[in-house]
């Protein structure tokens, strides 16, 4: 089967070419930095031009599956059209730094390229190859970048310092694994509209947005482009999945894969753990549909180890009767995944939409009976059962986070808007997204042809200043999301593997 047409030009690996992370030809500066003066007798010459460029990773949510799966069970994540942008801009051979810039978390750190501990990962024992499916964390590697964490965000409060020190630890990982000290100077600024710590996968997004720049800098990956064989473009999302994951091991030490798995091939997984010291079984869901999606966050904190916790003593108290939820959420997660499998599913069509509304309401009341509700979720399904809009249920460990609703096809706009009305008087963050959409995309250069300046020739240029100055993220989706509210942007190119 052939990849659907929707590639980045050979242009962008000719520019790859002359500037890579290896450091084989210097990048350009920053309009706004000013270069070194020399003299004429050791001034360098001036090195190729290369533009800026964008990565875009989506969050996710699991629509079946909660908690069963952390017995042994089935589940079904996918992903939601939240995303995170990251934006690459190079410095000129002057400027030996590299700098992490993440305004959501207020976090901005720079780093000497020269004084990172470049001896320990370019050691021939510990090299990662680029081209390799790499599938663990090098502790030793991971210890070797402590010193360099010290110094980040020295007056910030401890909880806010940890994890911007996470945050660098893995960037930093990824950095030094995948560059040389020959680097050039980069500047890598982050924007997420994925809510962050609210169960969604904001952390495992960013790293497969930092995976997909740093390997697009070595030009390991030669896509998404036109005709690409579905093998090649497989194994090329295969591979920053596998980077992305290693990024995640270092913030959250044994993650399950799962939210890496989702942001970066897009769509929709399912997954299941039988034996915690082996990866999941993780089957792609290549055709799941895109579907209308109402995210709805309680803004109510929630601990996951909590919830698993009380879970895990109730199935202790009850083994039967826990253990018959369990099988009965099993069997809905797989009816779910036979009927999106169906060749008469239409996404579209009210009767195929509701039967799956349905398997969502059964899930929530299976969780509300393991006691991983809570009344602010709960308070949700009233006002969504009230206006007749859709089947909503809990998504993710529950105790508050957040809820997902699949919306019904041709509700009045006056029901869902006295709906929206009532969850931000209440408090309630919400989000019209869409389940099942694209992973991860570049836009190379950072150009839209049909952004905010369209009539501009050639397309609007997206700079550091335009993207740090969009305004939260109703600003940064119109400046450069993919959709940009109304379909997609010309200029956003995918790696798109549907099933054969």
């Amino acid at each position: 089967m052939s990849v659907p047409s929707n590639g980045v030009s050979n242009g962008f690996h000719k520019e790859m070419d002359k500037v890579s992370l290896n450091g084989d030809v210097d990048a350009p500066a920053l309009a706004e930095e000013k270069p070194v003066r020399r003299t004429a007798s050791n001034r360098k010459n001036s090195s190729p031009m290369m533009p800026a460029f964008m990565v875009s990773a989506p969050g996710k949510v699991i629509v079946f599956g909660e908690h069963s799966v952390v017995h042994g069970k089935a589940a079904i994540a996918a992903s939601i059209s939240l995303r995170s942008y990251l934006l690459v801009t190079h410095l000129s051979k002057a400027r030996r730094t590299v700098t992490l810039q993440f305004p959501d978390i207020d976090l901005v750190h720079t780093w000497d390229i020269d004084q990172l501990p470049w001896d320990k990962f370019s050691h021939p024992s510990n090299k990662k190859y680029y081209y390799d499916l790499v599938t663990s964390l090098d502790t030793d590697l991971l210890k070797a970048i402590q010193p360099h964490l010290v110094h980040i965000s020295p007056n910030k409060p401890d909880a806010e310092r940890k994890i911007h020190q996470n945050s660098a630890a893995s960037f930093l990982y990824l950095f030094l694994s995948l560059g040389s000290q020959k680097s050039p100077g980069f500047r890598y600024t982050l924007r997420s509209t994925i809510p962050i710590g609210a169960g969604l996968g904001s952390s495992a997004s960013i790293a497969v947005c930092l995976a997909t720049a740093m390997l697009l800098q070595i030009r390991t990956l030669s896509g998404p482009h036109p005709d690409q064989p579905s093998e090649e473009a497989r194994l090329q999302v295969e591979r920053i999945n596998r980077w992305a994951f290693v990024a995640e091991m270092c913030i959250h030490g044994n993650p399950s894969g799962v939210d890496n798995t989702v942001a970066t091939q897009g769509k929709a997984v399912v997954f299941q753990r039988t034996d915690y010291q082996k990866p999941p079984n993780v089957t792609p869901l290549w055709d799941f549909p895109e579907l209308p999606l109402l995210l709805v966050d309680t803004r109510t904190p929630k601990s996951t180890n909590v919830q698993v916790a009380k879970v895990a003593k109730l199935k202790n108290t009850h083994p039967k009767l826990v253990g018959t939820i369990m099988d009965a959420m099993d069997q809905i997660t797989r009816s779910a995944e036979s009927l999106i499998e169906e060749e008469y599913f239409d996404n579209e069509d009210p009767e195929s939409l509701r039967r799956l509304g349905e398997l969502m309401t059964i899930n929530h009341g299976l969780l509300t009976a393991l006691g991983v509700s809570h009344p602010r979720l709960d308070r949700i399904r009233e006002l969504v059962d009230h206006e007749g809009v859709g089947w909503s249920k809990l998504t993710g460990a529950g105790g508050g986070g957040c809820s997902i609703t699949l919306m019904k096809p041709g509700v009045p706009q006056d029901k869902v808007d006295r709906l929206e009305r009532q969850l931000e008087k209440e408090g309630y963050w919400k989000f019209m997204t869409t389940l099942g959409g694209d992973g991860v995309g570049v836009l190379w250069p950072a150009v839209l042809k049909n952004g905010l300046d369209e009539d501009e020739e050639g397309g609007m240029e997206i700079d550091l200043e335009k993207f740090l100055n969009a305004p939260g993220n109703d600003g940064v989706e119109k400046l450069v999301g993919v959709s940009g509210g109304s379909g997609e942007r010309e200029g956003w190119k995918f790696w798109r593997v549907e099933s054969q």
